[in-house]
């Protein structure tokens, strides 16, 4: 039987519905009324059941707080304790951990939401890619949306009407017509995802949630989670790869995140600052959660982890879900006819239609992700996995019927590409062997790796940490020190501030020449005399107070609900385990040796 607590709420307050709306990856919305106690599990489950979503361990549901910092809803919480804002309460049904391989998904349905998931990423710069792969996925996307090209429906600027990139040049725009209207025709919408998926996996930020932090040089930084491990970006490279193998804590103290680890068999601390306290714990639960996903081989492997050493000081927290292994095994398992996949359709998603109207992002205008790059060829295997997948996959058909005159125009012009595609080849196979040797050094060196020509910046809003509006963009989110410097001398005020702190400073340089005279050396032992004796009083009177509290902790009985709480504690069990019971049984052992000695004498 639950103990009522004094600061519960009410009856009647515990039976009022609260209003929660939820904004799904097409933008569409579905509302629905929870209770004041209802954990997050439930809502995931409503919209989950919404979609008729098995495969479900991959999503999960944001918020935003009051300070525009982003959370995920934790399932094992009531969701009133968690929303900070007030009703009706409004969320996001995101993507939280993106699968290693996607091919291994299942069914067409959760390869629909993840390609949903990855077309918001490249449109909002978060999935930074180089020129080849920014067109290819961008015609994926055509493909998915508008079909097979038509001369007599399509115009010849029609891939203008997509809006797929932050920005998009006239250059990029003639690739994506080129690759939708010879590549990828014929291929049904799921097929084109599929493709889409295939090449996205490959990419170096792909599945990262990117955190903006300032390592210890004071330079803006990118932190980020992958299936692969903890990973680093600076610009436009990738300065850090740590593999979760490799990976031994993360910790957070304050506004500083710490990743310990192992690099070529030394031990690695890296460090680094975010903006708020609040963005450093949701860093450090980010990480606590992806490392435990995609790192442990059982959820029953999972550990709690605190954000400190120190005893009973610091964050717990630990993942509550499945972890990558069992959902691959549990959907390998799904016998069920597939869902019917509902698309939506041209000009009602996000990537046609502006999004001022629901006021999801700021006014400012973000970097295009996608510039040329020499990594054109950089996925033949995935690309022979497609066509090896064509016939174990539920799709449409892939072909409409032709008359001989296409097919042979077809054929001609087939034949043309792959000459010039095999030209192309011979030209670039030398530099591609060395340019993979050199990739393949530098991953396993975890150094840095140039992933495009643009540097990273995804737009502002859709980072977890907050950006305020007046800032104008990420690079005013962290300044550089002498730029801060230059415009606080330039102020009046802190001069006359300045002026005040530099008399104090020579006050107090004064008084400590006055002590280090002679004459004061006996003020100076009697001083030290007085602090040692307060502090020999304060320790007696704590150990005088914690030590029957301890003995009661440790040897009573007495079944009184907060001692009980203590005593569940992972921490007092250790303690109690592992150095009261050694402590007892030594002195014990000791107490019976001085009294044998006694009688013997």
């Amino acid at each position: 039987m639950k103990m009522l607590r004094f600061r519960s709420p009410s009856i009647s307050s515990l039976t009022q519905e609260v209003q929660c709306t939820v904004r799904l990856l097409d933008d569409s919305e579905i509302s629905c009324s929870i209770q004041r106690d209802t954990k997050g599990q439930f809502l995931l489950d409503h919209v989950c059941n919404h979609y008729s979503l098995l495969e479900k361990d991959y999503f999960g549901i944001r918020y935003v707080d009051p300070e525009k910092q982003r959370h995920w809803l934790d399932p094992s919480k009531p969701v009133v304790k968690q929303m900070k804002c007030q009703q009706p309460y409004t969320m996001c049904f995101r993507v939280k951990f993106y699968p290693q391989e996607p091919i291994k998904i299942k069914e067409e349905l959760t390869r629909y939401l993840l390609y949903l998931q990855l077309k918001r990423d490249v449109y909002h710069g978060r999935l930074l890619c180089p020129f080849a792969d920014a067109a290819y996925l961008g015609a994926c996307i055509v493909q998915a949306e508008l079909g097979d090209y038509d001369p007599e429906e399509h115009p010849a600027d029609y891939i203008s009407d997509f809006k797929l990139f932050p920005k998009q040049s006239l250059k990029l725009e003639r690739k994506i017509m080129e690759i939708h209207q010879n590549e990828l025709r014929g291929q049904c919408p799921a097929l084109a995802e599929l493709n889409l998926l295939q090449r996205a996996h490959t990419l170096d930020t792909y599945g990262v949630d990117p955190h903006p932090c300032k390592d210890f040089t004071g330079s803006t930084a990118f932190l980020g989670f992958t299936a692969r491990g903890f990973v680093v970006f600076q610009g436009n490279k990738r300065i850090h790869l740590l593999k979760w193998a490799d990976v031994s804590k993360f910790k957070f103290e304050g506004k500083t995140f710490y990743v310990i680890g192992v690099q070529r068999e030394k031990k690695l601390v890296l460090t680094f600052h975010t903006s708020t306290p609040a963005a450093c714990k949701h860093l450090w639960k980010c990480a606590v959660e992806n490392q435990a996903f995609y790192k442990c081989a059982k959820s029953s492997q999972i550990k709690t982890v605190s954000s400190s050493s120190i005893f009973f000081k610091g964050s717990r927290f630990r993942y509550s879900g499945r972890v990558a292994k069992e959902v691959i095994e549990a959907s390998s398992k799904i016998q069920r006819e597939p869902p019917v996949v509902h698309r939506s359709q041209f000009g009602q998603s996000r990537s046609f239609t502006s999004l001022s109207h629901k006021q999801l992002i700021m006014n400012m205008e973000p970097l295009l992700p996608a510039l040329s790059s020499s990594r054109e060829n950089r996925d033949s295997s995935a690309d022979n996995g497609l066509s090896a997948l064509k016939d174990s996959v539920h799709l449409s058909p892939l072909k409409p019927s032709v008359t001989p005159e296409e097919v042979e125009i077809e054929e001609r012009e087939n034949h043309v590409q792959e000459r010039r595609e095999d030209e192309a080849a011979n030209r670039t196979r030398v530099d591609e062997e060395r340019r993979e040797i050199h990739i393949d050094n530098e991953d396993e060196a975890c150094s840095a790796l140039t992933i495009s020509d643009t540097a990273y910046s995804p737009c502002a809003s859709m980072v977890p940490t907050p950006v305020e509006e007046s800032q104008g963009g990420l690079d005013l989110l962290f300044q550089s020190p002498a730029r801060l410097l230059k415009e606080l001398h330039a102020d009046p005020e802190m001069q006359v501030e300045l002026q005040a702190e530099r008399e104090r400073e020579l006050a107090r340089e004064a008084y400590r020449q006055s002590l280090c005279s002679p004459s004061s050396g006996r003020q100076q032992m009697q001083a030290c005399l007085r602090s040692a004796a307060r502090l020999v009083v304060m320790a007696t009177g704590l150990l005088m107070i914690l030590l029957p509290l301890l003995l009661v902790l440790l040897e009573s009985d007495l079944d009184i609900s907060f001692l009980h709480d203590i005593r569940q504690t992972p921490e007092f069990e250790q303690f109690h385990y592992e150095y009261y019971c050694p402590l007892r049984r030594w002195f014990l052992c000791k107490l019976e040796l001085m009294t044998e000695q006694s009688w013997g004498d």
